[in-house]
């Protein structure tokens, strides 16, 4: 359930991010506004912040499987609709829109299944192997789109989306068989409709709710930056750097090679005894630094050293956030309620980030006009990191 629940949110993460490897070549022949661009990440937001709070109550009473098919029925729906009519720039942000509804439910179900069947001393592993979908499904895009560019065939991307949905919905129909994907086997509902008579947990304390809230609003600063950053690296890497379509993939490749190894290190710091707080907020200041220091690592040495710094940041933080809701409810309760409140945080920064930064680019043509922006964005996250290493209480340990 743990890698089933991974490779959910791997899937949808692949549909996201097949857009930055080949936004250059979309652009190009399509000549997209870059706003309307940037929309075809933060629409993605859109869906999940309308959606995500309503979507973990109805998944923690009625059970995960009739909610991802739905979300593959989308998926499916928004490739054949993308590749039948590209040159239009609001058919591209309709079909996103399509995922986006997508990837709401499956983030949601996702990290919520692969924390409910995890044991409290496997939940910081479990918290990692979360973390990684994301980039999972970042680096099959990457590693993926040279192959279709090659060939002048982005649209490749979409179609390896499909299969990918195809058979994702054959694992989720043979755990349904199962009867693994019931309410009893989603979540913590513990209501009358839970089938396996569980007692209902208590209801969250305040401050739980603010720790919880707070964790959301640190996702909402990280996000922000991240998809900023990520959705428009690969053309910053042409205009900037002068890379060809090839060498700015590889370029973009480099910080999510490295947050994925760190992903995995981090779990097991975590699980080792360090605590979610501090290395929160030093990952958020590093974040920071990088952002603040992008006018003078223009150089090909200091490109590649700021990537892998931003790299390894970006690793530890996602670890940290999808592990403060066990740490601080406790594994058997951060079921689909919590992760919809997380979600709703990170949703907000998704939304925002690219959209802010092309409108930032606009009026100048210049990428430095960004710095300050996203420079403060993570600097405030680290801030509101801080208030988890200093109510350890609240954010306890997770093993």
């Amino acid at each position: 359930m743990v890698a089933f629940g991974v490779g959910l949110g791997a899937l949808v993460a692949f549909h996201q991010f097949k857009l930055p490897p080949v936004l250059p070549a979309l652009l190009q022949s399509y000549d997209y506004d870059r706003a309307l661009a940037g929309g075809f990440m933060s629409i993605y937001a859109v869906a999940g912040l309308l959606l995500s709070l309503p979507l973990g109550r109805l998944i923690d009473r009625r059970g995960a499987g009739r909610f991802i098919c739905l979300a593959f029925a989308l998926l499916v729906a928004a490739s054949a609709l993308a590749v039948a009519a590209p040159e239009s720039g609001l058919v591209m942000l309709s079909t996103r829109g399509l995922e986006g509804v997508a990837f709401a439910v499956c983030a949601i179900i996702g990290p919520a299944l692969a924390n409910l069947s995890a044991s409290p001393r496997q939940l910081p592993l479990v918290a990692a192997l979360t973390a990684t979908w994301v980039p999972i499904g970042q680096l099959a895009a990457t590693l993926f789109a040279p192959v279709a560019l090659a060939v002048g065939r982005w649209w490749w991307l979409w179609a390896a989306g499909l299969l990918a949905t195809l058979a994702m919905a054959w694992w989720t129909r043979a755990l349904e068989r199962a009867g693994r994907l019931t309410p009893s086997g989603i979540g913590a509902g513990g209501g009358p409709e839970d089938r396996a008579g569980r007692t209902a947990p208590p209801p969250w304390s305040r401050p739980q709710r603010t720790a919880l809230i707070l964790a959301a609003a640190t996702f909402m600063l990280w996000s922000a930056q991240y998809f900023a950053y990520m959705t428009w690296l690969p053309q910053y890497l042409v205009e900037v750097h002068g890379l060809s379509e090839i060498g700015a993939i590889a370029g973009y490749t480099l910080p999510v090679a490295v947050l994925l190894a760190v992903n995995l290190l981090t779990g097991l710091a975590l699980r080792a005894g360090v605590p979610i707080g501090p290395l929160l907020a030093a990952a958020m200041a590093s974040q920071a630094a990088v952002w603040w220091l992008v006018p003078v690592t223009t150089g090909p040495v200091a490109g590649i050293a700021s990537l892998i710094v931003y790299g390894v940041g970006a690793g530890i933080v996602p670890v940290c956030l999808f592990g403060l809701p066990g740490a601080i409810l406790g594994g058997s309760r951060a079921g689909p309620r919590a992760f919809a409140v997380l979600m709703t945080g990170r949703n907000m920064g998704v939304l925002v980030g690219p959209v802010l930064l092309a409108a930032a680019y606009e009026p100048t043509g210049s990428w430095a006009a960004a710095v300050p922006i996203f420079g403060a964005a993570t600097t405030a996250a680290a801030a509101v990191a801080l208030y988890f290493a200093a109510r350890r209480g609240t954010a306890p340990r997770p093993h």
